[in-house]
């Protein structure tokens, strides 16, 4: 539905369709439309929202909706808010940010957003070196259009390297280079969609919404399945018709655990018996502390098993670098699915990453960053051990879901956007469909790998402040 709310003498325009009452993509929707009016222009930096509870009256929303959804915005950097002074915008399609001029545009004063790598440690020398390297050997037509699944270089060299260092049984003719892991998941969607219309591909209940958000934006939807502290309840496939599962199986965003082996081998078991797919994100892979890393799944039947991997939080998200590493049965639909040629990722960026990868230098920034983020988390559980909250996802990745007491998580939130502190609610990652038989905690997510060194002292400083001050340690 499409929606006017009406604040004192200003009318504000919201896009609520597809909003299906009753859900929590009510929430989700929300969110997504003020977002999109924020990033159009149509609110301006420093415009005043309407008060939470005017505002779900005008839409006829629960208040708590409403209140959680701007907890959610304020927290993510676009919208601000303080007691007694209400709810305004901070950042605008342009970036600009009147009231907090600091830091990156659009981007709390603290960034403890989860997903992004410390990209101040990027490896710049290192990277240029293989870029001089791959462009000096380089033949000419590697600078014209060629193979729609990418550099031959850049795939031999991920096919020894994934070999290697998580178990991946593929050639470089089954690997496809794509820009991020996210485009990986579209282009599968467009696959299962042809093959399999109608057909809700199956995902965790608890997981990345964006992956969610770019299946439903191609016109598919999903379903979830159950979690619990052996990972995704892989037997509920069996009661759905699916083409294929989405699993993070080395280590669950956000809830941090490893499928367990019984499961691994049994949802292998599920795709061979049905000829369904299991899509493995590879979530965090290549950073485990306190055990070796738990190989990926691929191995145990890589005929229905599709790997996804990424730069993104090795290096940086900005090289749009990703991977897959394909059945047989898949090359060909996923090529067409892409439009038959390689435009997503420039050559030069994959040329100087298969260099990267081939002279050793990405092993070795990987193994420094494993140490750098391991003192970052060691930092952060000390200062965390005197409140009244669980961590979770200690032992891998950049990430720390704590979950808290009943009933807080939205206060959390509010007092965090208050203080310029960026987290996530775990309420977001929830799938809306996800039923009563799933537990439903309050928690909040921690990226501990995205602020830069000098930041993130004052960064963790200012997250204990808003624990301090809503839950008393």
């Amino acid at each position: 539905m499409t929606s006017w709310a009406n604040s004192g003498s200003r009318d504000l325009h919201l896009d609520l369709r597809a909003v299906r009452p009753g859900t929590r993509g009510v929430r989700d929707q929300l969110i997504g439309a003020l977002r999109d009016a924020v990033r159009s222009g149509r609110l301006a930096a420093g415009t005043m929202l309407p008060p939470s509870r005017t505002l779900a009256a005008d839409l006829g929303l629960a208040r708590n909706t409403v209140a959680e959804a701007y907890a959610e915005l304020t927290a993510e950097g676009w919208l601000a808010s303080r007691q007694g002074a209400g709810t305004w915008v901070v950042t605008t399609n342009a970036g600009r940010l009147p009231t907090r001029p600091r830091g990156t545009p659009g981007a709390p004063r603290h960034n403890l957003l989860p997903g992004s790598p410390d990209v101040g440690q990027f490896p710049r020398s290192a990277w240029l070196a293989s870029a001089r390297r791959a462009l000096t050997a380089a033949p000419t037509e590697a600078l014209r259009m060629g193979d729609a699944r990418g550099r031959p270089e850049l795939r031999e060299a991920l096919a020894d390297y994934l070999a290697r260092v998580r178990g991946v049984r593929a050639s470089a003719e089954t690997i496809v280079v794509t820009a991020g892991v996210r485009h990986g998941v579209e282009l599968l969607t467009r696959v299962f969609s042809r093959a399999s219309p109608g057909r809700p591909i199956a995902v965790e209940a608890y997981g990345l919404f964006i992956f969610r958000e770019a299946i439903e934006a191609l016109g598919g939807h999903t379903v979830p399945i159950g979690l619990d502290d052996d990972g995704a309840r892989v037997a509920e496939l069996d009661d759905i018709d699916t083409p294929a599962v989405l699993l993070t199986a080395a280590h669950h965003n956000p809830h941090g655990m490893p499928l367990h082996p019984a499961r691994r081998t049994a949802v292998v078991d599920w795709a061979q018996r049905t000829g369904g797919y299991l899509v493995e994100d590879d979530y965090d892979g290549e950073f485990r502390y306190d055990r070796q890393p738990v190989g990926a799944v691929h191995s145990l039947g890589p005929d229905r098993v599709v790997y996804l991997g990424s730069a993104s939080k090795s290096l940086s998200p900005a090289l749009r670098l990703g991977w897959m590493a394909l059945p047989d049965d898949l090359v060909e639909p996923v090529l067409d699915a892409a439009g038959g040629e390689q435009f997503y990722v420039d050559a030069i960026a994959q040329l100087t990453m298969a260099d990267f990868i081939t002279s050793g230098r990405y092993d070795r920034h990987i193994r420094r960053m494993r140490l750098h983020y391991r003192r970052r988390r060691d930092t952060l559980v000390e200062r965390l051990a005197g409140f009244d909250v669980g961590i979770r996802g200690m032992s891998a990745g950049i990430n720390l879901l704590l979950t808290l007491p009943d009933g807080t998580e939205h206060e959390v939130l509010r007092r965090a956007g208050e203080a310029g502190v960026g987290v996530s609610g775990l309420t977001r990652m929830r799938h809306p469909q996800a039923g009563s038989n799933v537990p439903e905690p309050d928690g909040i997510i921690i990226g501990f790998g995205t602020p830069a060194d000098h930041a993130f002292p004052a960064a963790v400083d200012a997250l204990c402040g808003v624990l301090t001050a809503t839950l008393r340690p």
